[in-house]
């Protein structure tokens, strides 16, 4: 199976990045609400979205505060599409 090298933590985040997408707003969801969403420690979210962020499917900010946010690039949101295609 080709999923079963995909590490779960980065399936959480894409598909919580994915549903605050689909639920709209102007603004991207904070680090906090996104780690509370896919059940994941701060560390553990903040090392996925640096991965997604360098495979070019995530924009991420981070404040010196350690305060941030994330959002799905359009190639994020293509693929969480493919991924994800009946969001609950």
């Amino acid at each position: 199976m080709p999923d079963a090298d995909i590490d779960p933590a980065m399936v959480a985040a894409l598909q919580v990045l994915w549903q605050a997408g689909r639920e709209g707003g102007t603004s991207p969801w904070s680090l906090a609400r996104i780690a509370k969403r896919a059940q994941l420690p701060m560390s553990v979210l903040r090392r996925v979205l640096t991965q997604l962020q360098a495979a070019g499917l995530a924009d991420v900010a981070i404040n010196e505060d350690g305060r941030g946010h994330a959002s799905l690039t359009p190639a994020g949101a293509e693929l969480a599409a493919q991924a994800f295609p009946n969001p609950d």
